[in-house]
């Protein structure tokens, strides 16, 4: 392939954490840049914000710079209004004065509508719909949720009242620990094609970055990057995914990217076109076993990348937040005390997570609150402007104490004020480990995040809360993951359920029984690659909450097809609502009464397939509209429900 000039913008914009008096927005360019934001309100003139003085450059490799903008604003913008934008740009380190802007038109046309007009945001009164979900697998082979949201969009481009007020990405943004070969050999070209930053990798057989990134590539083969020695043999099976899990998900840690660089090209890859038009995938030498499922994948690959253009144009107009789950990072995070003692303690595993959590730093975390985050990206910035000194290397030892740091920072959790508001939890870095055995899986939160997240919940009469994980999820599949870790085997079955941690359980479940929380408050989840929604009330409690959980999962993700309908009959024979089964579990308490999705078979309640929730709701917070945008271009609708409980 032909190398020709870089183009200024490589992925973005993102529009992230939005408000009247403030817009906060993501960009990656391939070189420093001087940008100008041009804002044109329905009905207003042009306001022209220089952002010289609010944009961060941030290096992440040679030709690759990340511009993270925060703009206050002096006349705060109008709500509920269609607001057009053009982002203006010049070279910063080069341009002179009367040097001709580019805007949008001329730099990124693929992000224009069909009628070729510039990208449009709203800014809204109050978060009376949202769009959310999680697990965007590029090779899963299905539609992408984030393609059919922006034909949702589109459908209602003169509509701004219509528009969510957030996109909300609840976990699996990217999968770090299940790559598709050509993925893997798409961001190796790009790695090389922009000079992304290398690093010395302590206790892998390769020596650095560079020579992972070429010949010592491993494809389909990354569980042999550990030494042979004894002590590697629990991480292989940990870490690498050397454990089958026939009943939940297919582990599929071949290909686990591991460097700082492999994280950056893989966010730059799946959200936008731009760093594909730079590549050629060419096939690496294989067996045939794998050359053949390479083909097929590859296949997969292409399709996902056609959609990428209405993906890009969908992130350039919904405000975004993100929070993350385990696949960002590593599947199983966290998961055990004894998980995490395993994969803390070797060098090159935790480097890999250390890795991959700083690219959460710097492509999902900060934009969805800066401030909360300043201190962590002063010092990854600090080590990243570094490592441009230093012809393209990161200090080994400079990374490794930033991401000790890091790996103890709390913070990552945040709060989006309105009407509801909405509490976004992290249930990944503020575990409750287990007292009766290291082997048993953690609480997602500990009594101290628990007892900041109830404190979060006073004063509100309603309150949107985004758990990565379903609070409230399918008994079936629960019990058999407690059957499995009483056999002392929870990371086959992914057993991180809220219930699964007796101490955790108790304290939820005991916060929405509290007098102090009565309010009407609805739980958006994904995970667990199925939808579904339950409605939820206190037993023998009149005057109490309401709750409903709304799980939307995947994005570009399913479950199998076969296997959940099983799992969906038996739980409806032995989770029926005069089942004495129902008293054994811990939220006999509640009465939980699942919605049918209208286009499943009769009694169905969990929806399979690819998609991306869109949740409406009343004055008081309540949902009054359920659905699931289906990949494949139609609408599921969760009415509400009869009286049946379980």
């Amino acid at each position: 392939m032909e190398e020709t000039a870089l183009p200024p913008v490589l992925a973005g914009p993102l529009l992230r954490r939005l408000a009247p008096d403030r817009l906060v927005l993501w960009l990656a360019a391939s070189r420093p840049l001087a940008l100008t934001l041009a804002l044109t309100p329905a009905g207003e003139g042009t306001r022209r914000l220089s952002l010289d003085d609010h944009c961060r450059r941030v290096p992440v490799g040679r030709h690759a710079w990340l511009h993270l903008i925060d703009l206050p604003l002096e006349t705060p913008l109008p709500t509920d209004t269609l607001i057009a934008y053009d982002l203006r740009l010049r070279d910063a380190e080069r341009h002179h004065e009367g040097e001709d802007e580019r805007g949008i038109a001329d730099w990124g046309d693929h992000l224009l509508d069909a009628e070729g007009e510039l990208p449009a945001f709203v800014l809204a009164g109050r978060h009376h719909r949202l769009l959310h979900g999680s697990c965007r697998k590029p090779h899963h082979d299905g539609g992408d949720g984030l393609v059919r949201a922006e034909a949702w969009l589109a459908e209602h481009r003169e509509a701004p009242e219509e528009r969510p007020a957030w996109l909300l990405m609840t976990g699996d943004q990217i999968y770090a620990d299940d790559v598709a070969g050509p993925m893997l050999v798409a961001i190796h070209a790009l790695i090389r094609r922009l000079g992304l930053f290398d690093e010395s990798l302590e206790g892998a057989v390769v020596a650095d970055s560079r020579a992972l990134h070429g010949e010592a590539a491993h494809y389909y083969a990354r569980e042999s990057l550990l030494p042979d020695v004894k002590s590697s043999e629990n991480l292989r099976e940990r870490f690498f995914g050397g454990v089958r899990k026939p009943v939940f998900t297919s582990a599929n840690a071949q290909n686990h990217l591991a460097t700082f660089a492999e994280m950056v090209a893989m966010y730059l890859l799946v959200w936008s076109p731009t760093p594909w038009s730079l590549i050629e995938v060419a096939t690496p030498a294989l067996d045939d076993k794998h050359a053949a499922l390479f083909t097929e994948q590859h296949a997969v690959i292409e399709r996902f990348v056609a959609g990428l253009p209405a993906a890009a144009r969908l992130l350039a107009r919904l405000p975004t937040l993100m929070i993350f789950d385990d696949h960002d990072i590593t599947d199983d995070w966290n998961l055990t005390a004894d998980w995490e003692r395993t994969a803390y303690g070797h060098p090159f595993s935790r480097r890999i997570i250390g890795n991959a959590l700083l690219g959460y730093l710097l492509f999902q975390g900060w934009g969805n609150a800066p401030e909360r985050l300043a201190k962590p990206l002063d010092e990854c910035a600090r080590l990243l402007q570094d490592a441009m000194a230093n012809d393209g290397w990161l200090d080994g030892e400079a990374l490794d104490a930033v991401i000790r740091r890091l790996l103890r920072f709390e913070g990552w959790e945040y709060q989006i004020p309105g009407d509801p508001p909405l509490v976004v939890l992290d249930t990944r870095t503020r575990r409750w480990r287990s007292e009766r055995s290291p082997k048993r899986p953690s609480g997602l939160m500990d009594w101290e995040a628990l007892s900041d997240f109830q404190q979060a919940l006073l004063h509100h009469r309603s309150v949107i809360i985004v758990s990565p994980a379903p609070m409230f999820g399918v008994k079936l599949i629960e019990v058999i993951q407690k059957l499995f870790t009483l056999a002392g085997k929870p990371l086959l079955v992914d057993a991180e359920n809220w219930m699964a941690h007796r101490g955790a359980a108790s304290v939820l479940l005991n916060i929405f029984r509290h007098s102090r929380t009565p309010g009407n408050y609805v739980i958006l989840s994904g995970d667990v690659h199925y939808s579904f929604a339950y409605d939820i009330r206190i037993r023998q409690r009149r005057q109490g909450p309401r709750l409903w959980q709304i799980t939307s999962s995947g994005i570009k993700n399913a479950f199998p097809d076969t296997l959940l309908d099983w799992f969906d009959r038996l739980n409806r024979w032995l989770y029926a609502p005069w089942s004495p089964l129902n008293w054994f579990t811990k939220r006999r308490r509640l009465a939980i009464t699942p919605r049918d999705p209208d286009h499943a078979k009769a009694g169905e309640r969990l929806w399979n397939g690819s998609g991306i929730g869109l949740v409406d709701f009343d004055t008081q917070g309540r949902p009054h509209e359920i659905r699931q945008l289906d990949a494949r271009g139609f609408d599921v609708s969760f009415p509400p429900p009869a009286q049946e409980e379980t």
